[in-house]
């Protein structure tokens, strides 16, 4: 049975303050998946390599953040979340710093590796919020970090397109690194260390296998699209996947202080809400795939809107706005109904919004309504899901927990990446030299979007209502 082991902390700075550094800190981390997009046509002649070679800097720090990702939770839980998020937003700070000096690729996909391992700041930060607030804060709170997930890269992609429209592309990285350097400091101002901890020896080889299955996993998953599904050495990574995921399982449920506790994470609330996260994280994915090609493709298609990387990013800012503004809203539902009826809510929100696209994509305004719709379910779930995690295990396990839920979602958006990019690449038109996909590509990525969001609210309602006295969100006790 784990002890927590309570550690002094200097005297607690306003609530308030603590959420407003915590939501900046997680801003910035989102932004880093879309930081370069703007700049991926060109990246090739920038950094004189192949398109081939340069999606490298995309794929790296996908990777780089699944990996990281349980391994920064866990060691959060042993030795610090506050020195874990540090550690995280130096990463992001270091990465920048090597992306801004580089002007070839190899530099350039470490520094995209070290960006990418800055995501475990976000679960961290959330379970901050459950350590340093009273309860009657956190479901606010929670919800509000949670939509930082969505607000950076909503609001990423036309800041980063507009830098680099009108400034050299090193100044992406330049504006990350003052960006994260902010975030260290305010956290050293504002934000007290973690009062509670999980003392014990860290769970090398585990963090190891986990870390090999995640690769052998995600990476042809990314790269089947180019390699060939049928492909040997995707087939071969695949299968190792499997393999090594089982001798992990094996090996963690013989441990007392596993980096994953498996236990734990089997109980219903905790598994239901996990594969809920992966079917949402699928659904989520769709939009930010399938929106912008839509939006830029040349009106001689007849369905094209012609927009430029800029105004297609405005087009779609909206929607991580809505996200912001419903943090009350989703607070409200979580603190009446509980977070299982707020993530119910928000995954119906996101299969309207995509049935909405599927029927409605004719005009630019389909598109902005469609996205803002799907941006307050994703803001409503995002906020549920970290609730239903926190109020399912002990406090001392509760960055751990988080951190898996997120590798979850980020196990769905992989997984979306790779179904919707064989979807669009399968169906095509030809518009003078350009190949772009076809309106049935789009309507069937919508469609299939939409049957996502049917899944993840058939695994909502297999997760069972908490115990009378864990209603409200984040007030587990230990167990």
């Amino acid at each position: 049975m784990a002890v927590e082991t309570p550690v002094p902390t200097r005297e607690r700075p306003a609530p308030s303050g603590i959420v407003a550094v915590l939501a900046m800190c997680g801003i910035g981390v989102a932004l880093m998946q879309t930081l370069i997009v703007p700049i991926l046509p060109r990246l090739p002649i920038l950094v004189n390599a192949t398109p081939e070679n340069t999606s490298w800097a995309v794929t790296a720090t996908l990777l780089a953040g699944a990996v990281v990702t349980p391994i920064s939770g866990r060691l959060g839980d042993m030795f610090g979340k506050r020195r874990m998020l540090l550690a995280s937003l130096g990463m992001m700070v270091l990465g920048s710093a090597v992306c801004a000096l580089s002007n070839t690729l190899v530099p350039l996909v470490i520094g995209r590796t070290l960006q990418g391992a800055a995501v475990g700041a976000i679960p961290l930060g959330i379970a901050i919020l459950r350590d340093e607030l009273p309860p009657k804060r956190v479901p606010g709170a929670m919800a509000t970090i949670s939509a930082t997930m969505g607000v950076g890269g909503a609001i990423g992609l036309p800041l980063a397109a507009l830098v680099a429209q009108l400034t050299d592309w090193h100044m992406l990285f330049v504006a990350s690194l003052v960006l994260g350097a902010v975030g260290i400091a305010a956290v050293l101002k504002f934000v007290p260390e973690s009062p509670r901890r999980n003392p014990g020896r860290f769970d090398f080889l585990g963090a190891a296998l986990l870390s090999v299955a995640l690769v052998l996993l995600l990476l042809p998953v990314t790269k089947g699209n180019s390699w060939g599904w049928t492909d040997p050495v995707t087939l071969g990574m695949l299968g190792g996947s499997l393999v090594v995921f089982l001798g992990w399982g094996w090996y963690e449920l013989r441990l007392d202080r596993p980096l994953v506790d498996l236990r734990l994470s089997a109980r219903r609330p905790v598994l239901m809400t996990n594969l809920a996260s992966i079917a949402l994280g699928f659904a989520m994915y769709a939009n930010v795939l399938a929106f912008p090609q839509l939006l830029m493709a040349p009106p001689e298609t007849g369905y094209g809107l012609g927009q430029s990387m800029v105004a297609a990013g405005m087009a779609l800012a909206p929607s991580g706005l809505v996200m912001m503004a419903l943090s009350p809203v989703s607070a409200r539902i979580t603190t009446t109904f509980g977070p299982r009826v707020t993530l119910a809510c928000g995954v119906i929100f996101v299969g309207i919004g995509y049935f909405t696209a599927y029927l409605l994509h004719r005009e630019l305004w389909h598109i902005v309504v469609a996205s803002m719709v799907i941006g307050a379910g994703v803001g409503l779930a995002y906020a549920a899901m970290p609730a239903l995690i926190m109020s399912a295990v002990p406090l001392h396990e509760s960055a751990a927990a988080n951190s898996l839920n997120t590798l979850m979602r980020s196990i769905g958006t992989s997984t979306a990446a790779a179904v919707i990019g064989v979807v669009l690449a399968a169906m095509t038109v030809q518009i003078g030299d350009a190949v772009v996909p076809a309106l049935s590509g789009f309507r069937t990525t919508f469609l299939v979007a939409t049957i996502a969001s049917a899944v993840a609210l058939v695994l909502t309602a297999l997760i069972p209502p908490p115990p009378p006295r864990l209603r409200k969100a984040g007030t587990a006790t230990d167990v």
